[in-house]
């Protein structure tokens, strides 16, 4: 019985660290890095491959027009009011 517990309980914990793991999954995206304009969803400054981005370390305006691939993972709560995914950007190339 306490070999039954002890694989229930591993089992519990390994599904709990599998689910973690994927919210902090890095995101590659790219495409035509663009100014955000005025949208039903109002978030994110630019968008870029379908995503809505911001970046508190990276200045994107930097990179519009240009075909550039970002790197973030995804803002929790999002996407709302029909938007797009929300990206936090850490690495443009």
């Amino acid at each position: 019985m306490k070999i039954f517990r002890m694989l229930f309980l591993l089992l519990i914990l390994g599904s709990l660290l599998q689910s973690c793991s994927k919210e902090n999954q890095k995101i590659e995206v790219s495409g035509t890095l663009q100014q955000q304009g005025i949208t039903t969803y109002q978030y994110g400054t630019h968008i870029c491959g379908g995503y809505a981005l911001r970046s508190n370390t990276i200045d994107l305006d930097l990179y519009v027009g240009q075909y550039v691939t970002v790197k973030g993972e995804k803002v929790p709560g999002y996407p709302v009011d029909g938007g797009p995914d929300y990206l936090e950007v850490e690495e443009v190339y």
